[in-house]
């Protein structure tokens, strides 16, 4: 069985015309399907046109939220409702192919686990759309390890026991190829088509660069780091503490020795300080970062709230 994912945030006027092409593809194939769109709180024609849909077909599935959590969640919560053993994830705004669908498909029959589409002739602006994500790219590659082309693609295919194994928080859907290193699978990507935006326009914008960077360091931390943190928050907060422990030593050799005046001095100020962001470095990030898991993990919620779910079993 094959389950399509699809965030949606008010794209009103492109879902009919994507639930048409999509259904033309996926009833030509051999497998059972369900499509689920995941409605992100939004505020247009969006969630009428996805309950006529549902009314009339049964395949497709909606899960609606009470306001807009963004794309990280809805995939989460497609994921974790999703019976698929693969589950294929694209946008509603019409720019991916749901002709490509079978290419991904043929090319998980090799033995992969996550196949990731690569935009390779991108109908989007440069200078605010192409550059940013080529720049993001080559970074997140040479970090993680993993080499791909497009992070950015929505169109991806993944084995279910890889989708369903990562509890989603804030921007992470992008990087789930990276983050499924760590469990060995098996990652490749292929070109796909994509298309210029006809309806709606555009919710990210270069705005987003400042999170993609910083969710960078987070997969690098999640990747080689989780089960050990003080190794990389250890490591640069004990330089920390050990430059700042070096400038005491010295002010305290030349007031021993010397006889100098060292209250008065920058030097003195700026050791303290190294000690003591040497300690909250190594204290503060890797709580900051077990609590915010333990938090979701120990009262089993989740980082969105559904307000109505259409052909969904409980």
């Amino acid at each position: 069985m094959i389950s399509i994912v699809i965030p949606a945030y008010n794209e009103e006027e492109n879902i009919p015309v994507l639930y048409e092409r999509l259904k033309k593809v996926l009833d030509s194939l051999e497998d059972d399907y369900e499509i689920i769109f995941v409605d992100d709180g939004s505020e247009d024609g969006t969630p009428e046109v996805l309950r006529e849909i549902a009314e009339k077909d049964k395949k497709v599935k909606v899960i609606r939220f009470r306001r807009n959590y963004g794309q990280t969640a809805a995939m989460y919560a497609g994921f974790e409702h999703a019976k698929g053993d693969v589950i294929i994830t694209m946008d509603a705004d019409l720019q991916n192919d749901p002709e490509d669908i079978p290419k991904l498909l043929e090319k998980m029959e090799e033995g992969y686990d996550i196949v990731s589409g690569w935009r390779k002739d991108r109908k989007d602006p440069f200078l605010s759309r192409k550059l940013p994500s080529k720049i993001a790219n080559w970074i997140i590659s040479k970090v993680t390890g993993v080499e791909l082309h497009d992070y950015g693609c929505t169109l991806k295919a993944y084995r279910a026991e890889i989708a369903k194994r990562y509890r989603l928080y804030g921007d992470m859907h992008r990087f789930l190829p990276a983050l499924a290193k760590r469990f060995g699978a098996r990652i490749t990507e292929i070109p796909v088509r994509h298309h210029p935006r006809l309806y709606g326009r555009s919710k990210y914008g270069i705005g987003r660069t400042v999170r993609v960077i910083l969710d960078i360091f987070l997969v690098k931390f999640l990747n080689e780091y989780i089960t050990k943190p003080l190794y990389i928050f250890g490591g640069a907060g004990f330089f920390l503490f050990l430059a700042g422990s070096l400038i005491e030593l010295y002010l305290t050799f030349l007031k021993l020795f010397t006889g100098a005046d060292i209250g008065d001095r920058p030097l003195l100020i700026l050791g303290v300080l190294l000690i003591l962001a040497g300690i909250q470095l190594i204290s503060t990030g890797v709580i900051a970062e077990l609590i915010i898991r333990t938090y979701y993990e120990s009262r089993g919620e989740k980082p969105y709230v559904i307000d109505e779910k259409i052909n969904m079993e409980d």
